[in-house]
Formats: structure tokens, sequence, C-alpha cells
């Protein structure tokens, strides 16, 4: 018997995708035509001083690094071609730069460490379409992740993007927005053209909302309990107050703006599920939190 993929499972428990975006303020991208290794960094012309020193760098500063390739852009034979990388805050800054040979990347390690220097000449601060179609590491990934990605491009090609691992495989197609870092899950091509219209009109898609990379994941289920509650509004119209932690509970302080209240309070709680295989290469069964968020009446 055949074992189903992990995200086609996933939608039939209709696993809650709430609260699942990976944590990062920062992110690196580095164009990269392929073939992806299972980890990204180990890919062909990156050295291992290199991916250690980018992963290492990535550690400190609370980021990640992804490479990234336009849809149905295969490898080139013959020498390196140059290629682009990004660094992107999540305060809009960016800071291009180029690399043909892998020690070139180092320059985009101190971008990451320092921060981008908002170096935007030529370069449109248009936010960028990350799809997951990392296939080496999991399959999901790229059966379901290169259809968005296509259909995505022929809207906004300038904007489309192939990206390795961003976490959450079994909620393929995933797609991560930056420099904003919202993240959405469980797309299809038709889908996910409507996801990014909505989210370029100021307005955050629920149904499909995994969370937002900036926080941690209580808070992304609090942020996301708010627009449910008061919305629709877009991701930069909730931010986070105080957070006291207490346990498995969480209570979260959310900000508003434009037609959103001021000030809420959401209760945050964290449940676990049944275990599960999670992942496609997943050799046993593992167990997710869910959290689930409830808004008080707004204060203020």
């Amino acid at each position: 018997m055949t074992t189903p993929l992990c995200s086609t499972s996933a939608r039939r428990r209709r696993d809650p995708m709430l609260g699942t975006a990976a944590p990062a303020i920062r992110w690196l991208l580095i164009e990269h035509p392929g073939g992806w290794a299972p980890a990204a960094l180990d890919s062909p012309g990156i050295h291992d001083d290199v991916a250690d020193h980018l992963h290492r760098t990535a550690l400190t500063v609370g980021g990640r690094v992804v490479l990234v390739r336009r849809p149905g852009r295969a490898a080139v034979p013959g020498p390196p071609e140059l290629r682009r990388w990004t660094v992107l805050d999540l305060d809009g800054r960016q800071q291009w730069g180029t690399w043909r040979r892998s020690e070139d990347l180092l320059a985009a390690g101190a971008a990451l460490l320092h921060g981008p220097a908002d170096s935007l000449a030529g370069h449109p601060p248009d936010p960028l379409f990350l799809v997951c179609t990392h296939g080496r590491h999991d399959v999901c990934c790229a059966v379901r992740g290169r259809p968005v990605a296509q259909a995505l491009a022929v809207r906004w090609p300038q904007q489309t993007w192939e990206c390795t691992h961003i976490g959450g495989d079994r909620f393929a197609a995933n797609l991560l927005v930056v420099p904003d870092g919202t993240v959405y899950g469980g797309l299809d091509a038709a889908t996910a053209v409507d996801v990014v219209q909505s989210h370029l009109s100021g307005s955050v898609d629920l149904e499909h909302l995994r969370g937002f990379s900036a926080h941690r994941p209580p808070v992304q289920a609090a942020l996301a309990a708010v627009l449910r509650a008061h919305g629709p509004a877009g991701a930069g119209d909730v931010t986070p107050g105080e957070v006291v932690a207490d346990g498995g509970l969480w209570r979260v302080e959310v900000l508003g703006r434009g037609a959103l209240p001021a000030r809420s309070l959401v209760t945050v709680r964290r449940t676990s599920q049944p275990p599960a295989r999670l992942t496609c290469r997943a050799e046993a069964d593992a167990t997710a939190y869910v959290w689930t968020a409830v808004v008080a009446d707004p204060v203020g």
C-alpha cells in the first residue's frame, strides 16, 4: 500500500495551520538554479566553510537563509552565471548584491549580520513571493509548490521565486511573502493568486494563513485572532504589545491600526494533536501543537 503524501494526510486530518510560521526577523535569499541538496546550503557551488558561516550568522541574528530561483528555471551547464542575493529586514530595508564564486557570498553574510544597508538602487521595494518547491527536502513541496509558483509567475513575474525549505511541509504549497514575513499554506494554483491579490490589497487571507515569521507561535495566533474578529485588515495593521506566558497559556496584548481596535487582549492556549506523520521523510509519528486564541472585548 502506498503511503499518502504528508500534505494529503494533513488536509484529510484538517491540521490547523495557525502559529506554524517558522520564526525569522531577517532573510538572506541566494539565487541558485539547482539542484538543491536536501539541506539548502549543501547545494553545489557553496563551499562548506561559507555555508557554515552563513548558517551560524543566521542563528546569531534570528534570521534564515533560503535559496531561490525563477519558476521553471533549470541549471545551465558551463561556468557559473552571475547570480543575485538579497538581505531583507521586516522593516522593509533591503540590500542586494551579486555572486559567482562561493566566497562572494561573504558579503551577503556581512549584510545578514549587520542588517541591510538599504541599497535599493535598481531594485523596486515590491514584496517578493517565495514558493517552496524543495522536492529533495520533501516531495510535497515540489508536487504542490511548482504549480503555485508557475501560476503566480504569470501574474507577478518579477516578484515570484521558487525557494528551498521554509517549514511546514505538510501544509504545502507554502508561500512566504517578504519582507513582511507573512506565511500562507494549503495553497493550489487557483487559491494562491487570490491570496496574493488579497494580501497586496491590504487584507490577510485567514483561511490560508499560517502566521507571521517575526513572532513566536502564540503571538502569531493572537494577531490572527484579532484579524479574524475585527478585520479584514493587513499584516501591518496588528502588532504585539505585552506578552505574558503562564505554562501552556499566553496573554497577548494586540495593538491595532486603522479600523481595528487600538488595543485587544487575547488569551492563547497550546494543546497537542495526536501523533501523526508530519513529513514525507519522517520515520516515525510526531506530535504537533495547536494554538487556540480567544479575543476579549476591545480595550480602550
